[in-house]
């Protein structure tokens, strides 16, 4: 493991863990911090021992946001924040991002969560958007995604009440895949990304884009970005002998995958 800063990078075998690392402050993301972790990503986006990446924090939060100490003029701010932004680093990997949300995400970790591609809860995880208490309009693509993916009538109630969310009603509402203990996050995050590591890389990026320029937009457009993406990449990457020679490996998985759920249905 490397620290570099206010940012913990952990690297094995194609998946990078990336860690706030302010737990003093519950990862609240200073000037400094949200220099680090910006510039983190722009790297990783290029990284070729990286091919999925867990976000994380340390301690009690995933983070809690903008530091407001800092903005509120409190503290002084460490450095000048950079003119690159979070969310254009967030998109610029083509790797798949896992969001461990081990804590609380609060208002901007919110947001920071919601930029992930998919989030796996720990039991004490708890999600809040507090920008109506604090005067600030969403600037990362809350207000967007979040009605998006737990319906605006749910989305509204968050936003406007300024409520927390736990982890149980997260995953009930579609927020979160699944939630776990504290003591088995990472370890949950880590196997699902060696999974991924498992695919083939260029289509499973090529999946990860095409869903997400579908999402944003109407089902038949959707449709024929999916059937373009299809015929460029059956012509230039996938040919009959890749698959078959993956098709062996396919089955195997699911015969064992098959034995573990009989096993564990038996226990």
């Amino acid at each position: 493991m490397t620290q570099t800063d206010l940012v913990l990078l952990e690297k094995d075998r194609g998946v990078t863990t990336v860690t706030f690392n302010r737990p003093e402050a519950l990862n609240a993301l200073s000037a400094a911090l949200r220099n680090r972790i910006t510039e983190t990503f722009f790297e990783l986006s290029d990284d070729p021992e990286t091919e999925v990446i867990i976000l994380t924090g340390a301690g009690r939060a995933f983070t809690v946001g903008l530091d407001l100490k800092e903005l509120g003029g409190e503290i002084e701010a460490e450095e000048s924040i950079s003119s690159r932004d979070l969310s254009e680093a967030m998109q610029a990997c083509q790797q798949p991002i896992i969001g461990a949300i081990n804590g609380f995400a609060i208002t901007g970790g919110f947001e920071i969560a919601l930029m992930c591609d998919f989030l796996i809860a720990s039991t004490e995880a708890k999600f809040a958007d507090t920008h109506a208490r604090v005067g600030v309009v969403p600037g990362w693509g809350l207000s967007q995604r979040l009605p998006r993916l737990i319906g605006i009538n749910r989305a509204k109630e968050l936003s406007l009440t300024g409520n927390y969310l736990d982890a149980k009603t997260a995953a009930k509402w579609g927020l979160v895949n699944r939630v776990v203990s504290p003591e088995a996050l990472l370890d949950t995050c880590r196997n699902l990304a060696r999974d991924i590591v498992s695919t083939d890389p260029v289509t499973r990026n090529e999946i990860k884009r095409i869903m997400d320029e579908g999402w944003q937009a109407t089902l038949s457009v959707g449709l024929d970005i999916e059937l373009a993406a299809n015929q460029t990449h059956s012509r230039s990457e996938v040919r009959a002998e890749k698959v078959a020679s993956r098709r062996a490996d396919i089955q195997a998985r699911g015969r064992r995958q098959s034995s573990s759920q009989e096993s564990g249905a038996g226990s």
